[in-house]
Protein backbone atom coordinates (compact mmCIF):
# COMPACT_ATOMS: atom_id res chain seq x y z
CA UNK A 1 0.00 0.00 0.00
CA UNK A 2 1.29 3.59 -1.21
CA UNK A 3 1.13 5.80 1.87
CA UNK A 4 2.74 8.39 0.02
CA UNK A 5 0.11 8.52 -2.75
CA UNK A 6 -2.96 8.20 0.09
CA UNK A 7 -1.35 11.28 2.03
CA UNK A 8 -1.01 13.41 -1.21
CA UNK A 9 -4.51 12.41 -2.00
CA UNK A 10 -5.67 13.48 1.61
CA UNK A 11 -3.95 16.56 1.18
CA UNK A 12 -5.97 17.17 -1.87
CA UNK A 13 -9.05 16.33 -0.35
CA UNK A 14 -8.54 18.45 2.44
CA UNK A 15 -8.24 21.57 0.40
CA UNK A 16 -11.67 20.63 -1.88
CA UNK A 17 -13.35 19.60 1.04
CA UNK A 18 -12.86 23.35 2.82
CA UNK A 19 -14.19 24.80 0.14
CA UNK A 20 -17.64 23.31 0.74
CA UNK A 21 -20.35 25.67 2.18
CA UNK A 22 -22.15 24.30 5.58
CA UNK A 23 -25.30 23.47 3.58
CA UNK A 24 -23.70 21.18 1.24
CA UNK A 25 -21.47 19.31 3.87
CA UNK A 26 -25.14 18.69 5.78
CA UNK A 27 -26.96 17.67 2.52
CA UNK A 28 -23.88 14.99 1.43
CA UNK A 29 -23.84 13.45 5.54
CA UNK A 30 -27.84 12.59 5.52
CA UNK A 31 -27.45 11.04 2.05
CA UNK A 32 -24.47 8.85 3.91
CA UNK A 33 -26.30 8.25 6.98
CA UNK A 34 -29.32 7.31 4.12
CA UNK A 35 -27.22 4.86 2.24
CA UNK A 36 -25.77 3.14 5.25
CA UNK A 37 -29.21 2.02 6.61
CA UNK A 38 -30.21 0.98 3.16
CA UNK A 39 -26.58 -0.71 2.88
CA UNK A 40 -27.67 -2.89 6.13
CA UNK A 41 -27.44 -6.21 4.65
CA UNK A 42 -24.26 -6.15 3.35
CA UNK A 43 -22.96 -4.57 6.43
CA UNK A 44 -23.82 -7.58 8.59
CA UNK A 45 -23.02 -9.81 5.71
CA UNK A 46 -19.30 -8.45 6.22
CA UNK A 47 -19.40 -7.92 10.13
CA UNK A 48 -20.69 -11.67 10.20
CA UNK A 49 -16.88 -12.67 8.92
CA UNK A 50 -15.34 -10.64 11.47
CA UNK A 51 -17.41 -12.40 14.15
CA UNK A 52 -17.13 -15.44 13.00
CA UNK A 53 -12.69 -14.94 12.81
CA UNK A 54 -12.86 -13.55 16.56
CA UNK A 55 -14.99 -16.46 17.86
CA UNK A 56 -12.73 -18.60 16.04
CA UNK A 57 -9.69 -17.08 17.24
CA UNK A 58 -10.86 -17.19 21.30
CA UNK A 59 -11.61 -13.28 21.53
CA UNK A 60 -12.85 -12.56 24.52
CA UNK A 61 -16.82 -11.43 24.85
CA UNK A 62 -16.43 -8.39 25.55
CA UNK A 63 -14.05 -7.35 22.59
CA UNK A 64 -16.67 -9.39 20.22
CA UNK A 65 -19.18 -7.05 21.78
CA UNK A 66 -17.09 -3.77 20.69
CA UNK A 67 -16.63 -5.74 17.28
CA UNK A 68 -20.42 -6.86 16.65
CA UNK A 69 -23.00 -5.23 14.25
CA UNK A 70 -26.48 -5.07 14.31
CA UNK A 71 -29.46 -3.20 12.09
CA UNK A 72 -30.24 -1.42 16.11
CA UNK A 73 -26.03 -0.56 16.02
CA UNK A 74 -26.22 0.49 12.14
CA UNK A 75 -29.44 2.92 12.72
CA UNK A 76 -27.11 4.45 15.96
CA UNK A 77 -24.87 5.03 13.60
CA UNK A 78 -26.32 6.24 10.97
CA UNK A 79 -28.48 8.65 13.84
CA UNK A 80 -24.79 9.82 14.97
CA UNK A 81 -24.16 11.22 11.58
CA UNK A 82 -27.41 13.09 11.27
CA UNK A 83 -26.93 14.60 14.75
CA UNK A 84 -23.70 15.69 13.71
CA UNK A 85 -24.98 16.77 10.36
CA UNK A 86 -27.38 19.17 12.16
CA UNK A 87 -25.11 20.53 14.44
CA UNK A 88 -23.59 23.98 13.65
CA UNK A 89 -21.17 23.93 11.51
CA UNK A 90 -17.60 25.76 13.45
CA UNK A 91 -15.61 26.26 10.92
CA UNK A 92 -15.29 30.15 10.05
CA UNK A 93 -16.73 31.26 13.78
CA UNK A 94 -15.30 34.10 14.95
CA UNK A 95 -13.89 32.92 18.24
CA UNK A 96 -12.51 36.36 19.47
CA UNK A 97 -12.38 39.83 17.53
CA UNK A 98 -9.74 42.65 19.37
CA UNK A 99 -9.39 46.14 17.61
CA UNK A 100 -5.93 47.48 18.50
CA UNK A 101 -5.21 51.68 18.85
CA UNK A 102 -3.38 51.23 15.72
CA UNK A 103 -6.48 50.40 13.84
CA UNK A 104 -5.46 46.64 13.40
CA UNK A 105 -8.53 44.75 13.83
CA UNK A 106 -7.77 41.15 14.55
CA UNK A 107 -10.29 37.90 14.40
CA UNK A 108 -9.17 34.32 15.88
CA UNK A 109 -11.19 32.03 13.41
CA UNK A 110 -11.80 28.61 13.67
CA UNK A 111 -10.22 26.73 11.06
CA UNK A 112 -10.11 23.07 9.92
CA UNK A 113 -7.31 20.81 11.24
CA UNK A 114 -6.01 19.37 8.13
CA UNK A 115 -5.31 15.60 7.21
CA UNK A 116 -6.28 13.49 10.55
CA UNK A 117 -4.92 9.96 11.10
CA UNK A 118 -6.85 7.51 13.12
CA UNK A 119 -5.55 4.04 14.53
CA UNK A 120 -8.29 2.32 16.66
CA UNK A 121 -9.50 -1.07 17.43
CA UNK A 122 -12.29 -3.46 17.06
CA UNK A 123 -15.29 -1.16 16.56
CA UNK A 124 -16.16 -0.66 13.18
CA UNK A 125 -18.86 2.37 14.15
CA UNK A 126 -15.54 4.18 14.34
CA UNK A 127 -14.71 4.40 11.04
CA UNK A 128 -18.20 6.37 10.57
CA UNK A 129 -17.85 8.71 13.55
CA UNK A 130 -14.74 9.79 12.55
CA UNK A 131 -15.73 10.30 8.97
CA UNK A 132 -18.72 12.58 9.83
CA UNK A 133 -16.75 14.74 12.40
CA UNK A 134 -13.76 14.91 9.99
CA UNK A 135 -15.34 15.90 7.08
CA UNK A 136 -18.27 18.38 9.06
CA UNK A 137 -14.75 20.12 10.13
CA UNK A 138 -13.61 20.60 6.88
CA UNK A 139 -10.51 17.65 7.86
CA UNK A 140 -9.73 15.05 5.49
CA UNK A 141 -9.16 11.43 7.62
CA UNK A 142 -6.81 8.20 7.16
CA UNK A 143 -8.03 5.02 9.08
CA UNK A 144 -6.34 2.37 10.42
CA UNK A 145 -8.01 0.46 11.95
CA UNK A 146 -7.35 -3.38 13.58
CA UNK A 147 -7.05 -6.15 11.59
CA UNK A 148 -10.19 -7.71 13.71
CA UNK A 149 -12.84 -5.91 11.78
CA UNK A 150 -10.84 -5.40 8.60
CA UNK A 151 -14.26 -6.47 6.85
CA UNK A 152 -16.25 -4.40 8.67
CA UNK A 153 -14.22 -1.33 8.24
CA UNK A 154 -13.67 -1.42 4.92
CA UNK A 155 -17.75 -2.25 4.13
CA UNK A 156 -18.28 0.93 5.89
CA UNK A 157 -15.68 2.85 3.79
CA UNK A 158 -16.17 1.24 0.66
CA UNK A 159 -20.33 2.67 1.37
CA UNK A 160 -19.19 6.08 2.27
CA UNK A 161 -16.59 6.47 -0.53
CA UNK A 162 -19.62 5.48 -2.84
CA UNK A 163 -22.47 7.84 -1.55
CA UNK A 164 -19.46 10.68 -2.03
CA UNK A 165 -18.98 10.07 -5.42
CA UNK A 166 -22.49 10.15 -6.21
CA UNK A 167 -22.58 13.46 -4.65
CA UNK A 168 -19.59 14.85 -6.42
CA UNK A 169 -17.33 14.66 -3.73
CA UNK A 170 -13.91 13.82 -3.63
CA UNK A 171 -14.08 10.59 -1.78
CA UNK A 172 -10.54 11.13 -0.75
CA UNK A 173 -12.23 12.52 2.21
CA UNK A 174 -12.08 9.25 3.85
CA UNK A 175 -9.21 6.20 3.31
CA UNK A 176 -8.81 3.41 5.04
CA UNK A 177 -5.27 1.40 5.59
CA UNK A 178 -6.34 -2.09 4.86
CA UNK A 179 -2.67 -4.00 5.21
CA UNK A 180 -2.59 -4.47 8.85
CA UNK A 181 1.30 -5.75 9.44
CA UNK A 182 2.79 -3.61 12.14
CA UNK A 183 5.67 -2.02 9.32
CA UNK A 184 2.45 0.07 7.75
CA UNK A 185 1.05 1.39 10.85
CA UNK A 186 4.95 2.28 12.02
CA UNK A 187 4.89 3.97 8.46
CA UNK A 188 1.93 5.49 8.75
CA UNK A 189 2.85 7.49 11.92
CA UNK A 190 5.89 8.78 10.45
CA UNK A 191 3.76 10.59 7.39
CA UNK A 192 3.84 13.95 8.93
CA UNK A 193 4.93 15.64 5.57
CA UNK A 194 0.76 15.23 5.03
CA UNK A 195 -0.68 13.83 8.26
CA UNK A 196 -1.63 17.06 10.74
CA UNK A 197 -2.69 15.14 14.18
CA UNK A 198 -3.27 11.35 14.99
CA UNK A 199 -5.32 9.97 17.08
CA UNK A 200 -5.40 6.68 18.69
CA UNK A 201 -8.37 4.89 20.10
CA UNK A 202 -8.32 1.66 21.63
CA UNK A 203 -6.16 -0.15 24.34
CA UNK A 204 -3.22 0.28 26.70
CA UNK A 205 -0.90 -0.79 23.85
CA UNK A 206 -2.09 0.77 20.83
CA UNK A 207 -1.94 3.85 22.45
CA UNK A 208 1.94 3.70 24.24
CA UNK A 209 2.94 2.65 20.47
CA UNK A 210 1.81 5.47 18.58
CA UNK A 211 2.58 7.38 21.46
CA UNK A 212 6.29 6.46 20.84
CA UNK A 213 7.33 5.85 17.32
CA UNK A 214 4.81 9.10 15.96
CA UNK A 215 6.47 12.07 14.60
CA UNK A 216 2.66 13.53 14.14
CA UNK A 217 1.53 15.12 17.10
CA UNK A 218 -0.89 12.57 18.97
CA UNK A 219 -4.32 12.85 20.91
CA UNK A 220 -4.49 10.19 23.41
CA UNK A 221 -7.83 9.04 23.72
CA UNK A 222 -9.46 5.52 25.07
CA UNK A 223 -8.12 3.79 28.40
CA UNK A 224 -10.55 4.36 30.86
CA UNK A 225 -10.13 3.00 34.36
CA UNK A 226 -13.08 4.85 35.93
CA UNK A 227 -14.06 5.07 39.24
CA UNK A 228 -16.81 5.19 41.80
CA UNK A 229 -17.19 6.37 45.56
CA UNK A 230 -19.57 5.70 47.73
CA UNK A 231 -19.43 8.61 50.45
CA UNK A 232 -20.46 8.20 54.20
CA UNK A 233 -23.77 10.24 53.23
CA UNK A 234 -24.97 8.13 49.93
CA UNK A 235 -28.25 7.18 48.66
CA UNK A 236 -27.25 3.81 48.66
CA UNK A 237 -30.39 3.24 46.63
CA UNK A 238 -28.90 5.33 43.96
CA UNK A 239 -25.36 3.96 44.32
CA UNK A 240 -26.35 0.16 43.53
CA UNK A 241 -28.23 1.36 40.36
CA UNK A 242 -25.44 3.41 39.39
CA UNK A 243 -22.74 1.22 40.16
CA UNK A 244 -24.80 -1.84 38.08
CA UNK A 245 -25.58 0.21 35.75
CA UNK A 246 -21.67 2.21 34.84
CA UNK A 247 -19.97 -1.47 35.49
CA UNK A 248 -22.48 -3.99 33.32
CA UNK A 249 -24.69 -2.02 31.19
CA UNK A 250 -21.48 -2.52 28.50
CA UNK A 251 -18.39 -4.04 29.75
CA UNK A 252 -16.12 -2.89 26.90
CA UNK A 253 -15.97 0.31 26.66
CA UNK A 254 -14.32 2.63 28.24
CA UNK A 255 -16.60 4.72 30.34
CA UNK A 256 -17.51 1.72 32.58
CA UNK A 257 -16.61 1.09 35.77
CA UNK A 258 -13.71 -1.16 37.05
CA UNK A 259 -13.22 0.55 40.49
CA UNK A 260 -15.38 0.96 43.27
CA UNK A 261 -14.02 2.38 46.30
CA UNK A 262 -16.16 2.87 49.75
CA UNK A 263 -16.26 4.98 53.04
CA UNK A 264 -14.67 3.10 55.89
CA UNK A 265 -18.07 4.71 57.78
CA UNK A 266 -20.86 2.49 55.86
CA UNK A 267 -18.44 -0.30 54.59
CA UNK A 268 -20.11 -2.98 57.27
CA UNK A 269 -23.52 -2.40 56.00
CA UNK A 270 -23.38 -0.99 52.21
CA UNK A 271 -20.77 -3.24 51.36
CA UNK A 272 -22.57 -6.68 51.46
CA UNK A 273 -25.64 -4.60 49.69
CA UNK A 274 -23.15 -3.24 46.82
CA UNK A 275 -21.44 -7.01 46.40
CA UNK A 276 -24.63 -9.05 46.26
CA UNK A 277 -25.92 -6.73 43.59
CA UNK A 278 -22.71 -7.12 41.68
CA UNK A 279 -22.81 -10.92 42.33
CA UNK A 280 -26.15 -11.32 40.61
CA UNK A 281 -24.39 -9.51 37.51
CA UNK A 282 -21.90 -12.29 37.44
CA UNK A 283 -19.24 -9.43 38.32
CA UNK A 284 -15.97 -10.79 40.30
CA UNK A 285 -15.22 -8.82 43.20
CA UNK A 286 -11.52 -8.24 43.73
CA UNK A 287 -10.37 -6.09 47.09
CA UNK A 288 -8.99 -5.30 50.21
CA UNK A 289 -8.45 -7.12 53.26
CA UNK A 290 -11.46 -5.35 54.61
CA UNK A 291 -13.51 -5.70 52.09
CA UNK A 292 -12.74 -9.57 51.98
CA UNK A 293 -14.28 -9.33 55.44
CA UNK A 294 -17.25 -8.20 54.44
CA UNK A 295 -17.58 -9.98 51.40
CA UNK A 296 -16.53 -14.05 52.12
CA UNK A 297 -16.82 -14.45 48.27
CA UNK A 298 -14.34 -11.95 46.98
CA UNK A 299 -11.20 -12.18 46.08
CA UNK A 300 -7.77 -10.24 47.32
CA UNK A 301 -6.79 -7.70 44.97
CA UNK A 302 -3.19 -6.77 43.74
CA UNK A 303 -1.88 -3.71 43.12
CA UNK A 304 -2.09 -4.37 39.66
CA UNK A 305 -6.10 -4.65 40.31
CA UNK A 306 -6.59 -1.11 41.29
CA UNK A 307 -4.67 0.15 38.20
CA UNK A 308 -6.41 -2.37 35.82
CA UNK A 309 -8.91 -1.45 32.77
CA UNK A 310 -10.54 -4.71 33.06
CA UNK A 311 -12.96 -4.80 30.28
CA UNK A 312 -14.80 -7.85 32.04
CA UNK A 313 -17.10 -8.70 34.46
CA UNK A 314 -14.32 -7.77 36.57
CA UNK A 315 -14.00 -4.62 39.59
CA UNK A 316 -11.33 -3.62 41.95
CA UNK A 317 -12.97 -2.82 45.53
CA UNK A 318 -11.21 -1.06 48.35
CA UNK A 319 -12.90 0.74 51.75
CA UNK A 320 -11.30 4.04 52.32
CA UNK A 321 -10.93 6.60 55.44
CA UNK A 322 -12.54 9.49 54.41
CA UNK A 323 -12.78 11.56 51.30
CA UNK A 324 -9.61 12.56 51.16
CA UNK A 325 -8.27 9.05 50.95
CA UNK A 326 -10.80 8.73 48.01
CA UNK A 327 -9.27 11.37 46.05
CA UNK A 328 -5.98 10.40 46.97
CA UNK A 329 -6.02 6.56 45.32
CA UNK A 330 -8.30 7.76 42.35
CA UNK A 331 -5.84 9.95 41.45
CA UNK A 332 -3.06 7.79 41.78
CA UNK A 333 -4.38 4.92 39.73
CA UNK A 334 -7.04 6.79 37.39
CA UNK A 335 -6.45 6.78 34.16
CA UNK A 336 -7.97 11.05 33.95
CA UNK A 337 -10.80 9.34 31.94
CA UNK A 338 -13.98 9.63 34.20
CA UNK A 339 -14.73 9.03 38.25
CA UNK A 340 -17.80 9.65 40.62
CA UNK A 341 -19.12 10.29 43.99
CA UNK A 342 -22.38 9.14 44.82
CA UNK A 343 -22.85 11.65 47.87
CA UNK A 344 -25.43 13.44 49.55
CA UNK A 345 -23.11 16.18 50.56
CA UNK A 346 -22.55 19.15 48.65
CA UNK A 347 -19.15 20.25 50.23
CA UNK A 348 -17.73 16.78 49.61
CA UNK A 349 -19.63 17.05 46.17
CA UNK A 350 -17.82 20.21 44.95
CA UNK A 351 -14.22 18.95 46.69
CA UNK A 352 -14.71 15.85 44.39
CA UNK A 353 -15.11 18.24 42.02
CA UNK A 354 -11.86 19.88 42.23
CA UNK A 355 -9.59 17.75 43.38
CA UNK A 356 -10.06 14.66 40.91
CA UNK A 357 -7.84 15.00 38.21
CA UNK A 358 -9.92 13.60 35.30
CA UNK A 359 -11.45 14.94 32.00
CA UNK A 360 -15.12 14.19 33.37
CA UNK A 361 -15.87 13.99 37.08
CA UNK A 362 -19.26 12.95 38.45
CA UNK A 363 -22.10 13.79 41.33
CA UNK A 364 -24.52 10.75 41.29
CA UNK A 365 -24.32 10.07 37.50
CA UNK A 366 -22.83 6.70 35.66
CA UNK A 367 -19.57 7.26 34.26
CA UNK A 368 -21.38 5.22 30.90
CA UNK A 369 -22.19 9.59 30.24
CA UNK A 370 -19.51 10.03 28.99
CA UNK A 371 -19.62 9.98 25.43
CA UNK A 372 -20.11 12.39 22.58
CA UNK A 373 -23.43 11.39 22.14
CA UNK A 374 -24.66 11.80 25.43
CA UNK A 375 -23.32 15.42 25.94
CA UNK A 376 -24.77 15.96 22.68
CA UNK A 377 -21.92 16.52 20.80
CA UNK A 378 -23.30 14.11 18.00
CA UNK A 379 -21.09 11.39 17.50
CA UNK A 380 -17.68 11.41 18.55
CA UNK A 381 -13.68 11.10 17.64
CA UNK A 382 -12.55 9.64 20.99
CA UNK A 383 -11.85 10.62 24.36
CA UNK A 384 -9.02 12.34 25.26
CA UNK A 385 -7.24 11.51 28.25
CA UNK A 386 -4.78 14.37 28.21
CA UNK A 387 -4.92 18.10 28.61
CA UNK A 388 -3.37 19.66 26.09
CA UNK A 389 -6.04 21.27 23.18
CA UNK A 390 -8.93 18.36 23.75
CA UNK A 391 -9.99 17.01 26.58
CA UNK A 392 -12.78 14.36 26.96
CA UNK A 393 -15.39 13.80 24.42
CA UNK A 394 -14.07 15.01 21.44
CA UNK A 395 -16.77 16.46 19.53
CA UNK A 396 -16.72 19.35 16.47
CA UNK A 397 -15.14 21.83 17.82
CA UNK A 398 -12.24 19.61 19.17
CA UNK A 399 -11.35 18.85 15.64
CA UNK A 400 -10.24 22.60 14.77
CA UNK A 401 -7.54 24.80 15.15
CA UNK A 402 -7.80 28.41 14.72
CA UNK A 403 -5.75 31.36 12.65
CA UNK A 404 -5.41 35.28 13.10
CA UNK A 405 -6.88 37.28 10.43
CA UNK A 406 -5.70 41.00 10.79
CA UNK A 407 -7.12 43.74 8.55
CA UNK A 408 -5.31 46.85 8.62
CA UNK A 409 -5.46 49.95 6.46
CA UNK A 410 -1.82 51.04 5.83
CA UNK A 411 -0.53 50.56 9.27
CA UNK A 412 3.41 49.96 9.54
CA UNK A 413 5.35 49.14 12.41
CA UNK A 414 7.83 51.81 13.71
Amino acid sequence: MDLQLMGKRAVTAKYELQSMSSSQKKEALLFIADRLIKDASLLLEKNEIDIKEAQKNQMHPGMIDRLKLNRERIEAIAQGIIQVAGLQDPIGEVIEEILRPNGLKILKMRVPIGVIGIFYESRPNVTADAFALCFQTGNAVILKGGSDALYSNKAITDCIRSALVESKINPDCIQLIETTDRETAKAFMKLDQFVDLLIPRGGAGLIRSVKENSTIPVIETGTGNCHIFVDESADLEKAVAILINSKTQRIGVCNACESLLIHEAIAEWALPILGKALQEKQVEIRGDETTMHFLPFAILATEEDYGKEFLDFIISVKVVKNLEDAIAHINQYNTKHSDAIITQNQENAEKFLREVDAACVYVNAATRFTDGFMFGFGAEIGISTQKIHARGPMGLKELTSYKYMIYGDGQIRE
